[in-house]
């Protein structure tokens, strides 16, 4: 297996959940890692423990919805660093009002802008860099919705993250003649902070039988320190005690209906 130390690594949505902990993670393993989000005072904090405990991290705070915004954080890197070696494709939104009977128009744009169009702009601002030093990869949290139906998570978050899915595989069979490659990481119920935009909200206990934002650290982890030659597609990865296979009111995804039998 080959190793992420001295790789230039760009992680989005790096304030918080699966891109602290991956931010975290792969600058302890030795790579420079580039945060992005919209909060700065978050990629401060993180920025800091990652110096603190003796690795590199550089902060390009912005609003991944804005093209012109992501295009420049991409030329930044490039002209600081001379090269990208990864991508972690990571921000992304779910919306308390996700059913059909309450999803508004203004919801469907907050997540298309931000799950769909803003990681098609950071991968169209990458692939120039990526053609040109002759390789690259990228990893982009897609969700176990991206693979299966459920009602959890609405209509509107399955059809991004099934557009991420399939965005991915699209640029592998592009791209790979330049040596690039794309991994979709579609992980069930992951302990983040998203999980407060819950139409129902999850119990404490049930939180600690997910998974956790480490698991998905470890997971981008071995598919950036794999060799060149090697692509991962794709994982599906989910709870050992996955709530998906119960029926919506045995989980708690969805309130019991009030003419429903004890």
């Amino acid at each position: 297996m080959s190793t992420v130390a001295n790789q230039i690594i760009w992680v989005t949505g790096a304030g918080s959940g699966i891109g602290e902990a991956s931010a975290l993670t792969l600058a302890a393993a030795g790579a420079t890692v580039i945060l992005t989000g919209r909060r700065q005072d978050a990629l401060e904090a993180v920025g800091s423990r990652i110096r603190a405990a003796g690795g590199k991290a550089f902060i390009q705070q912005g609003d991944l919805t804005d093209a012109a915004r992501v295009q420049e954080i991409a030329d930044a890197i490039v002209a600081q660093f001379g090269r990208l070696d990864v991508l972690v494709n990571n921000a992304g939104v779910n919306i308390r009002d996700r059913s059909s009977a309450t999803l508004t128009p203004a919801g469907v744009d907050t997540l298309l802008s931000t799950n769909l169009a803003a990681a098609f702009y950071c991968v169209t601002s990458v692939l120039p860099t990526f053609r040109k030093q002759g390789g690259g990869l990228m990893i982009h949290t897609a969700s176990w919705l991206g693979r299966h139906s459920h009602k959890l998570a609405g209509a509107g978050y399955s059809a991004t993250k099934h557009a991420i899915v399939a965005m991915s595989h699209a640029i592998n069979m592009e791209e790979f003649s330049n040596n690039i490659r794309s991994c979709a990481l579609c992980p069930g119920e992951v302990a983040t902070p998203v999980l407060e935009n819950r139409p129902v909200p999850v119990p404490m206990d049930e939180r600690e039988r997910m998974l956790q934002s480490q698991d998905l650290a470890d997971m981008v982890m071995m598919v950036a320190s794999m060799p060149s030659r090697v692509c991962v597609n794709e994982i599906v990865i989910s709870p050992t005690w996955n709530r998906m296979f119960l029926s919506q009111e045995q989980s708690g995804l969805v309130a019991p209906r009030e003419d429903a039998v004890a």
